[in-house]
Order: structure tokens, then C-alpha cells, then sequence
């Protein structure tokens, strides 16, 4: 099995389909925003939190958040599209939530994060279990099996 094959391949049940929905959906929300209101959500609001190089990270992470929110939703390479958005989220948990556990102890910080706890396990489950048979991913695994089992393609 080729790594493509790997890559789409997933038995995930068809509700997996409401977790992409889920994380694809405010993955994408979160970059348009970020173009939208730069002084808040986007480079302002890195730069609020002392991100280097604000102006840049802002439209960067939002392209991101835009085009793996969209390989989410579509379920086209979900498994590859989540890792960025894993590495995103870790990165605003580290930056924002941190700081408040500090500062004003667990409960406050599990109310602030659990917008940021739900989409951590959202990614980590579709990159677990891939983005089940209502996705682009299961329609091209089909093809290239039925690529891979065509007599052409035998030696």
C-alpha cells in the first residue's frame, strides 16, 4: 500500500463526519476572521500576546486555518490537513492559556480553553481514524484500489 493509500484510507464510522464539520467549520471561521479584523483577531491580537513578527504570523496562520479548515470539511487529506492546525492550536494554547493557569489557576483556564480542548481532540481524532467513507479521502482510496487491482497495473 502506497502512502497516498495510507494517507486516505480510513474504516471511521459516518458520523465522523459532524467531528469534521466541527473542526473544519471553526478552523475555517478563525482564518477568514483573522483577514477580517486583523487588530483583533489576526496580527493585533498576536501581536497583543507577544508573537514575533506579528504581521506576518497573523495572515499566515489565517491561510492556513482557511485551507486545512477547508481539506477538513471536504475530507481531502484530513489526516495531513489536521497536523498544522494541531501545531496552531498548540501553539495558542502555550501563548494563551498558560499564562491564566498561572495567573488565576485550572478552572478559570479549563472555561478559557475548552473551545481550544475541543478542537485539539477534534484534530487528534481525525488524524487517528482519518475522515471516514463521507469524504474525498474515501472516494480517491477507492480509486487508487481499483487502480492498484486493474490488470494494467500488474506485473
Amino acid at each position: 500500500m502506497n502512502l497516498l493509500a495510507k494517507l486516505t484510507s480510513s474504516n471511521a464510522p459516518n458520523a465522523v463526519l459532524l467531528i469534521r464539520l466541527m473542526v473544519g467549520s471553526v478552523f475555517l471561521s478563525e482564518g477568514i476572521q483573522k483577514f477580517l479584523f486583523p487588530a483583533d483577531i489576526g496580527a493585533g491580537r498576536f501581536a497583543k500576546i507577544g508573537l514575533p513578527s506579528p504581521e506576518f504570523l497573523g495572515p499566515f496562520v489565517g491561510s492556513f486555518e482557511i485551507a486545512c479548515g477547508i481539506l477538513v470539511l471536504l475530507g481531502l487529506l484530513s489526516r495531513l490537513a489536521v497536523i498544522p492546525l494541531l501545531t496552531i492550536m498548540a501553539v495558542a494554547l502555550y501563548s494563551t492559556k498558560l499564562p491564566i493557569i498561572l495567573k488565576s489557576g485550572f478552572w478559570k483556564m479549563a472555561h478559557e480553553s475548552r473551545t481550544d480542548f475541543s478542537m485539539v481532540m477534534g484534530s487528534l481524532l481525525l488524524l487517528i481514524i482519518g475522515a471516514g467513507a463521507w469524504s474525498l479521502d474515501a472516494w480517491l482510496n477507492k480509486r487508487l484500489a481499483s487502480h492498484d487491482r486493474s490488470p494494467a497495473t500488474r506485473h
